[in-house]
């Protein structure tokens, strides 16, 4: 008979530092809106988000609104806008996208569950 492993899946995702499924799709998408707020994606940001011209925001200065819709689509698209506006200036300004990827992982060690839903 094989040995049981002791070790539950979170804890074998731990100790080898991966991601799980919904964090990576999670981080794809904040990977996507810093595209398109850079102009690196073949998609305008406006085509889905609509930046807040509110000089009283806090945090950084690419705040997305989020508006309230019923449709499937908006709320695929709207997901990532809580995510986005906790991320800090210093992120979202990141130069490049490795510079965004890195940072994003300094932002997970910080704040845990940013990724979860």
């Amino acid at each position: 008979m094989r040995e049981a492993n002791s070790y539950t899946f979170m804890q074998r995702l731990d100790t080898l530092n991966l991601w799980t499924l919904e964090e990576r799709r999670n981080r794809s998408d904040l990977i996507e809106v810093f595209k398109m707020a850079k102009n690196l994606s073949p998609i305008p940001l406006t085509k889905f988000f609509e930046l807040n011209t509110d000089n009283r925001t806090h945090g950084h200065s690419f705040k997305l609104v989020k508006h309230r819709c019923n449709c499937e689509v908006c709320r695929h698209s709207e997901r990532v806008v809580n995510r986005w506006n906790m991320l800090d200036q210093e992120t979202v300004s990141a130069k490049s996208v490795n510079g965004f990827k890195s940072k994003l992982e300094s932002e997970r060690k910080i704040k845990m569950g940013l990724f979860l839903d």
